[in-house]
């Protein structure tokens, strides 16, 4: 009997396995974290064989923990960190160069030019996206621009492009397959979100060979299937969606209008808005949430790139704590942020200023500042960076949400979620089950073997953990006006 689904969620930080059941209930879990490289100022990057070896053994281990065997898993669904670039030798399955990570900055000055140039409308017309180095397609190009031999092995289709779901299956398949779905080809910045298409002419403008592209394949259906050593069997996969939109399917937002909002290394926070896309003229991306049975539904997404980053520099960086999860205690150990703003731009800024060049800033330091005041600006810093994207998507969509749904690591954070439910001055629910994107992965792969019938089915396995309701009062809107002035010094939007 094929009772469980296999999500494989490959993070900016982890790899990770997760068993779910019938009932969506987690039964395993397996992760193991992989080297971040930093080799100059505002470059990331990771070893992409270093994420395929840890990502198999947490495969492996976590099944060796619900003590099932291949035999029982029905489907694979995967989810990954997204727009993060590799690019490999078809024929040696050996990376031409590390992955480059959707954190890093190196092609800012090539986007500029990109935009001087008289681009940024047609890309954003065509992409839903604006024109930065966060995305694929300029990745890319830098790393064929290194060398002239790549370009040439690219030219002769020797080499292969894929976001980390597309090297995760092409390993697992045994370069059987390269495909991604819509919801990780459309913040390449070479897919046409419109036709649903790779387009020629974003191609040309990145000088990025077809022939290294992925097939573009729907997020829930059989894709092929997967085979580790020992295995016995074959494993279909048939499920492959983007963390953020994963995150969107798993908190059950099928309706137009639902948001979440997913705290982990960044906060990235997803409004479903149908079946057409919404143009936003609020510097929001427009972007896939996901593709079923042929019906492509779409999404505004704002992305703060510091969050749980934040907190971790708290700990490796300032040293004020030595857990992330002590930052609550922290901040909880004083009464407010004793006047603090902390602009958290330790790796630019996003929506809706996208700003690459931001650095960060701790604002109205007293003789009498503590390190609770430190770690409950931070917080807040987390919680207003959501703020003002999440008004902002209320805007582009002409709609008000009136309750949040959370997910992410640092969800758990009671002080957090409390903040952020006063700040929006709007409910803040929590599920039961905080592992949403590797949850949105097995829904995902179990709708495309028929193992849950249909959405809603999944609609009643979904289950509510805390709510979070707003207390409003003259300090929160000290925090809201001091965050407008200070920022305001910084950036302009």
């Amino acid at each position: 009997m094929k009772s469980y689904i296999l999500a494989i969620d490959a993070g900016t930080t982890s790899s990770r396995a997760l068993i779910f059941d019938k009932n969506g209930v987690q039964i395993a879990l397996a992760q193991y974290e992989f080297t971040q490289y930093f080799p100059k100022e505002g470059w990331v990057e990771h070893d992409p064989i270093e994420i395929w070896e840890t990502q198999k053994k947490a495969i492996q281990d976590a099944l060796a923990q619900a003590n099932i065997s291949s035999d029982e898993i029905e489907a694979i669904g995967i989810t990954n960190q997204r727009e993060t670039t590799v690019v490999w030798n078809k024929n040696t399955g050996l990376p031409v160069y590390n992955a480059i990570v959707w954190q890093d900055r190196r092609t800012a000055a090539f986007c500029e030019s990109l935009v001087n140039a008289g681009y940024e409308q047609m890309v954003q017309d065509k992409t839903g996206l604006v024109v930065d180095s966060y995305f694929s397609g300029t990745k890319i190009n830098w790393i064929l621009e290194q060398n002239p031999s790549l370009k040439n092995e690219a030219v002769a289709g020797n080499l292969l492009f894929g976001t980390i779901d597309t090297w995760l299956i092409w390993k697992l398949s045994e370069g059987k397959h390269h495909v991604t779905d819509p919801s990780n080809a459309s913040r390449t910045m070479l897919f046409n979100i419109h036709t649903l298409e790779w387009d020629t002419e974003l191609l040309k403008m990145l000088d990025v060979p077809a022939n290294m592209l992925p097939k573009v394949h729907p997020s829930s259906g059989i894709i092929g299937t997967a085979k580790l050593d020992n295995w016995t069997t074959e494993v279909p996969i048939s499920g492959i969606a983007g963390d953020q939109q994963a995150a969107l399917f798993g908190q059950i937002c099928f309706q137009p209008g639902e948001v979440k909002n997913t705290y982990g290394t960044g906060c990235f926070c997803v409004m479903n808005t149908g079946e057409k896309p919404v143009k936003s003229n609020n510097k929001m991306l427009t972007t896939i949430a996901w593709q079923i049975n042929g019906k492509t539904t779409y999404a505004i997404e704002g992305s703060v790139f510091i969050a749980g980053a934040l907190i971790q520099w708290l700990r490796d960086g300032m040293q004020i704590i030595s857990s992330s999860s002590e930052v609550e205690a922290l901040a909880n150990s004083v009464e407010n942020n004793g006047g603090l703003t902390f602009i958290p731009a330790l790796a630019g800024l996003g929506a809706p200023y996208w700003d690459s060049n931001a650095t960060g800033a701790i604002m109205g330091i007293t003789r009498g500042t503590e390190k609770g005041h430190i770690a409950r600006a931070a917080l807040e810093a987390i919680a207003m960076r959501s703020r003002e994207i999440i008004f902002e998507m209320q805007k582009d969509a002409g709609i008000v949400f009136s309750s949040l749904r959370v997910d992410g690591g640092a969800c758990k954070n009671n002080l957090l979620m409390q903040i952020q439910s006063d700040l929006l001055n709007a409910e803040v629910i929590r599920p039961k089950t905080t592992e949403t994107t590797a949850l949105g992965a097995a829904f995902l792969a179990g709708l495309g073997t028929g193992f849950w019938k249909n959405q809603e089915e999944l609609m009643h396995i979904w289950e509510k953990d805390a709510e979070f309701h707003p207390i409003t009062n003259e300090a929160t809107e000290r925090i809201i006006a001091l965050w407008n002035e200070r920022m305001g010094k910084i950036t302009t939007k």
